[in-house]
């Protein structure tokens, strides 16, 4: 099979043919039709996220077929059985988070595309465990910035409460898919982009935002709850001063640039400051069965396999609106 693969910090993906993996006690093999392109992938491919045991292949957005092979596969349906793979991959079950339903936090934990090998190949195994249905309504290409850039927005959105006034700074994959929730549930949305991105923000009032300007501005009334998923720690201050008395600022990365010093009378009157960590199955399961419903449209821009150096280059560049997802 065809794969990109990950060497080590500096280095750009390598195409390499490797055998059809294996599956494992409890995996499945499956043919990857689409894999989304992440942000966190930027974060490996820098070194601002480790990669434990390089070589790896990256991509933890998956939507592909089940194959004949394996404990779970094999019975009716195989070849034509969807399923989405997300960035969390294995957990141990043993330790107090799993048991607490806080597996997102367990410290063993395995994730696609860091620690197992993820979907910019040809074909890839998962625990069928963390494995979630796809629903009938979107195709591969469609579903596949749902698996991560959904389910994360999902669960940060969860830590808003029932905050009406939401600001979503970074308007790109995650907040693209989420102000379609927010609009769906009555929320009012303040996009925040790249001061000057006007196509973004002409974007983000396509998508149901009732307001979009530059980061640096201030929003016309006080948010309630405001999203960060741009990777800059100098958003934080501005989010909350943009902040009404009891708000919530959620960080929804796995990496940020370090957040510069503040006054305490920003963060005073009740506001809080806190951080998405990974996800959980619950996450999955409740953001995909919500996401027909609203109905989200995602809009994407689609990669070959052996253009996957230039999707990540494109991502950081910013030079596409939604998400980038490559199809091998």
């Amino acid at each position: 099979m065809r794969a990109m693969v990950f060497d080590e910090v500096g280095r750009p993906l390598r195409a390499e043919e490797r055998p059809i993996p294996t599956p494992g006690a409890g995996q499945l093999l499956i043919r990857v039709h689409a894999c989304g392109v992440c942000r966190t992938d930027l974060h490996l491919l820098d070194g601002e996220v480790d990669v434990p045991n390089p070589p790896r292949v990256l991509g933890h957005m998956i939507v592909g077929t089940v194959q004949p092979g394996g404990e779970g596969a094999g019975g009716a349906g195989d070849g034509e059985r969807r399923v989405g793979v997300p960035w969390l991959g294995w957990t141990d079950g043993t330790c107090e988070y799993c048991l607490s339903g806080r597996e997102n936090l367990c410290p063993n934990a395995l994730f696609t595309g860091r620690d197992i090998d993820g979907g910019y190949a040809e074909f890839t195994v998962a625990d069928e465990r963390y494995c979630l249905p796809i629903p009938d309504s979107y195709s591969d290409v469609q579903a596949a910035p749902l698996m991560c850039a959904g389910l994360i927005g999902y669960r940060a959105l969860r830590m808003c409460g029932d905050a009406r006034r939401v600001g979503l700074y970074g308007f790109g994959d995650s907040a693209h898919i989420l102000a379609q929730v927010c609009a769906w549930q009555d929320r009012e949305v303040y996009a925040f982009t790249r001061t000057g991105d006007e196509s973004t923000q002409a974007f983000a009032r396509e998508l149901g935002a009732v307001w979009a300007g530059g980061s640096e501005q201030a929003p016309p009334e006080p948010l309630e709850a405001a999203i960060i998923f741009a990777p800059v720690g100098a958003l934080v201050p501005l989010a909350l001063r943009a902040l009404a008395p009891g708000g919530t600022v959620v960080c929804a990365g796995i990496h940020m640039s370090d957040i510069p010093p503040f006054p305490y009378s920003i963060l005073w009157e009740e506001r809080a400051l806190r951080s998405v960590a990974n996800l959980t199955r619950r996450d999955g399961h409740e953001m995909l069965a919500l996401a027909p419903q609203v109905p989200v449209q995602t809009r994407v821009s689609t990669y070959a396999l052996e253009d996957a150096n230039r999707a990540l280059e494109d991502l950081r560049a910013g030079r596409f609106t939604g998400a980038a997802v490559i199809v091998p």
